[in-house]
């Protein structure tokens, strides 16, 4: 039994030496140029153009289909016409196609649905090390010899024996069906979210949250099942999970409750305009546990849940999209007030995201120390575009406009005794 190994692994060079080799290349290569077409027909069949795509990738040969519809090829082929002969290519291409099938469905799934952080990098490397090792084991003829040998380790935790190939396979078996959970959440959530707006697209993100937590939740009670897990003592977990919930993890728990009924009420939305703990901009993500609102300068703040559930939030954008501005101006009190007024209004008339109705107006709002003050105020619809440029090009206009008509800004007036200090 000892020697079997490396019987299989010099059948397999034997066959990899053998005249017949060079037509099972031939055959894979045409078989490669099958999946490809295939693949191909297919991507322009869909018109799927989706760089994250795990199906189709960037290009043809960069997503899941390609490999998996040349094994899935090569195995048909393998099987209905060399199956009586040694085939040797054959019988070392398909474990390596089997491999990459496998690499390439973790790392498109990955990458689909988290970003790119070490810990998802760390994650793709680990898939790719265990797919490589396996082939390597399959293809010598140790595969069997190692589970035979992880078998004989065993021991007993409570009345149960435990061995290090159940724990070992048990967790691939977790693994993969993680995967595949989140494979199919994936593409469930692309469907859903396609074409989706305001406030329909929250109640679909919404949705997709929960499709996706019930996946993971049956994939992982699966896998359990598959490795012989006893689900019953799930109960008593469940009821440790439930006291740590309730004193240290209640925060956590609030902000994934706050994130469900923030999508199901939409009381806010994806793409409104907020003001959150004093932090305003556009809602660009709302997720389980907390939401992204982007401000007008490009900066994104990391807002829990909880606080647009229990906290005061400004929605800029809920019911009506115009928003109100002001700017106070200083003139001279030998200033001509109507000369003023209508220069303020015509220089805020005069940019484009100024609404014409209602109408810019100025007024002579208070008598000041240095001078007359004018409040001159206008409304815009497109807060989201930046309110800063908008009063700057405003300010601007009625910087020129004045100086043109001869209307003084009167500096600061300052008392005696202030300017006797300051000398």
């Amino acid at each position: 039994m000892e020697s079997r190994p490396f019987e299989d692994l010099m059948v397999w060079v034997q066959g990899l030496l053998s005249p017949g080799t060079l037509v099972e290349l031939l055959v894979l290569a045409a078989c490669a140029g099958m999946a490809w077409v295939l693949s191909a027909t297919l991507r322009r069949a869909l018109d799927n153009t989706d760089a994250r795509s795990i199906l189709f990738g960037r290009s043809v040969i960069d997503g899941v289909l390609f490999p998996l519809l040349w094994l899935c090829l090569a195995a048909m082929v393998r099987l209905a016409v060399l199956q009586w002969t040694p085939a040797g290519a054959f019988r070392l291409a398909l474990p390596v196609l089997a491999a990459l099938v496998v690499i390439r469905v973790g790392a498109k799934v990955l990458h689909r649905v988290f970003s790119d952080t070490p810990l998802v990098r760390m994650l793709e490397r680990s898939i790719s090390w265990i797919a490589w090792l396996s082939m390597v084991l399959w293809v010598s003829g140790l595969l069997p010899v190692l589970r035979d040998e992880l078998d004989g380790i065993q021991w007993k935790m409570g009345g149960a024996i435990v061995s290090l190939r159940g724990v070992i396979e048990g967790t691939m078996i977790a693994g993969a069906a993680l995967i595949l959970s989140l494979w199919v959440s994936a593409a469930i959530e692309a469907r859903l979210l396609r074409n989706a707006q305001g406030g329909e697209l929250s109640l679909r993100k919404a949705l997709s949250n929960a499709l996706r937590a019930a996946l993971v939740l049956v994939a992982l009670l699966v896998a359990l099942s598959a490795v012989g897990f006893d689900l019953t003592a799930l109960s008593v977990m469940g009821g440790a999970v439930g006291v740590g919930i309730g004193l240290g993890l209640q925060k956590l728990a609030a902000n994934y409750v706050s994130g469900f009924v923030m999508l199901a009420e939409r009381s806010v939305r994806i793409g409104d305009v907020v003001r959150v703990d004093g932090f305003e901009g556009r809602i660009s993500d709302i997720n389980a546990r907390y939401s992204v609102v982007r401000a007008a300068n490009g900066r994104e703040s990391i807002v829990p849940n909880e606080l647009f559930v229990t906290q005061r939030v400004e929605n800029l954008s809920l019911t009506d999209p115009r928003v109100w501005q002001s700017a106070v101006v200083l003139v001279a009190y030998d200033s001509d007030p109507e000369l003023v007024i209508r220069l303020l209004e015509e220089s805020a008339r005069r940019q484009s995201r100024v609404l014409a109705d209602p109408p810019p107006q100025a007024a002579l709002s208070a008598f000041g120390v240095d001078g007359l003050e004018f409040t001159l105020g206008w409304w815009t619809d497109d807060p989201q575009t930046g309110m800063l440029a908008l009063r700057s090009d405003i300010h601007r206009e009625v910087l020129s406009a004045l100086r043109a008509h001869g209307v003084r800004l009167p500096p600061p007036q300052r008392a005696p005794e202030a300017v006797g200090q300051s000398s």
